[in-house]
């Protein structure tokens, strides 16, 4: 287990929604004592220099050495949190993706590693158990926004959503 604080800047993150027989693709989020306190998409930061849909491309290409397609257009959320008692900041960049024929078809849960060699799994979770057993979506706003039919998906237009005004105009 790896004691993680939120950076004191705004993140600028992208997340992949893989869906599966209506269920979505999420990681489990530890807690400082490794109890799950949440599920997260799977994802990771835009780093300088890179788009959205290219940090979306190579974070499933480092943790799950997949090439994963976008399907669609991003919801745009901005979610401060707070984690063990720290503030983060984060700009997201959130749109469906979907895997190679027959990659992981099989699988009830996935295993990878971070960056930092973290040991994360990745199981698919439906909307509706989540909110049945208590177990938070972060980021926070993205279950309302999903369960609202907002989804990103193909044809429409960018949509946004925020516990805080976020205006793409």
């Amino acid at each position: 287990m790896t004691v993680w604080r939120p950076s004191q800047s705004i993140k600028v993150k992208a997340l992949g929604l893989h869906w599966r027989a209506g269920r979505l693709l999420a990681a489990e989020v530890e807690d400082d004592k490794g109890r799950i306190k949440g599920v997260r998409p799977l994802g990771g930061t835009v780093e300088f220099g890179e788009t959205w849909q290219q940090t979306l491309i190579r974070e499933f290409r480092e943790e799950l050495d997949v090439d994963v397609k976008i399907d669609g257009v991003p919801l745009v959320l901005e979610n401060i949190f707070r984690h063990e008692g720290m503030v983060g900041h984060e700009i997201l960049f959130v749109a469906p993706v979907l895997f190679p024929e027959g990659a992981f078809a099989e699988a009830t849960m996935i295993q990878f590693r971070e960056d930092n060699g973290v040991l994360c799994t990745a199981r698919w979770f439906s909307l509706k158990s989540l909110r049945l057993h208590g177990i938070p979506l972060f980021p926070e706003g993205l279950a309302e926004a999903l369960s609202s039919g907002v989804r990103g998906d193909k044809g429409g237009k960018s949509e946004t959503a925020s516990s805080r005004p976020f205006n793409m105009n």
